[in-house]
């Protein structure tokens, strides 16, 4: 069940939309077509849209940065408050966003900008358990069985699969311990490809949060046919 609504925080959500889409034959993940509105548009006006939001930051290419600020004027998502460039890798990237933030931000929502269909109530949900346990991420539990390999292709383990989750995003964290882990991370020379993988090496729990199946993240040119089939 979801929770009822606590009261409200600062938060400041960082899409991360700097990617090079090498798997998209050539489509632009960020501005491709999804049921009618442009993919970084409806992942702005999820965030625009959740009234836990205070501000949205954008980090992507410096070729998209009219492209965004014009799809935020259209579609009116006015809590956009930056547009700023990202860098050689995803943790580079969240850092040049999290520059942009206030003092007086509390929590920090990481979430993919190709990722479209997030729903402002899930957002609200991860928020809630953040705010609870100090750093949550959507997630959902995997449906396959998972195989490890070994260094020859074979199978070396069958982990349990009841253990197992999907991490998705978004991934909320209070700001402060976030803060530190990014700095304490680039200080030892360490590059995470997932935000809670460097709360982990900080020594900070994340929660585990109620994701949803259909929060896909658009990754290759099949998965825009799929996202518009959620949306019918």
């Amino acid at each position: 069940m979801f929770r009822a609504r606590r009261a409200k925080y600062e938060t400041w959500a960082i899409l991360v939309a700097a990617g090079s889409a090498s798997r998209m034959q050539g489509i632009d993940k960020q501005l491709c077509d999804i049921g009618g509105l442009p993919c970084i548009g409806r992942s702005m006006l999820a965030f625009q849209q959740c009234r836990d939001i205070t501000g949205i930051v954008v980090v992507t290419r410096q070729d998209l940065f009219s492209p965004v600020q014009a799809i935020a004027a259209d579609l009116g998502v006015d809590k956009l408050r930056h547009i700023v460039a990202g860098g050689k890798s995803r943790q580079q990237s969240v850092a040049a966003g999290v520059a942009c933030l206030p003092e007086s931000c509390q929590y920090i929502a990481v979430h993919d900008g190709a990722r479209p269909l997030v729903r402002p109530d899930c957002i609200t949900e991860v928020l809630a358990d953040a705010v609870t346990y100090g750093a949550a991420t959507a997630a959902v539990s995997v449906k396959d069985t998972i195989k490890v390999s070994d260094d020859s292709g074979f199978i070396a383990a069958t982990p349990d699969r009841s253990t197992l989750y999907s991490c998705q995003t978004p991934q909320i964290f209070a700001a402060g311990p976030y803060r530190q882990a990014l700095a304490g991370a680039a200080g030892q020379g360490l590059d995470f490809t997932d935000d809670c993988q460097l709360l982990e090496h900080a020594g900070q729990k994340v929660y585990l949060s109620r994701g949803d199946y259909q929060n896909i993240k658009i990754t290759t040119p099949e998965d825009i046919a799929l996202a518009e089939s959620f949306l019918d």
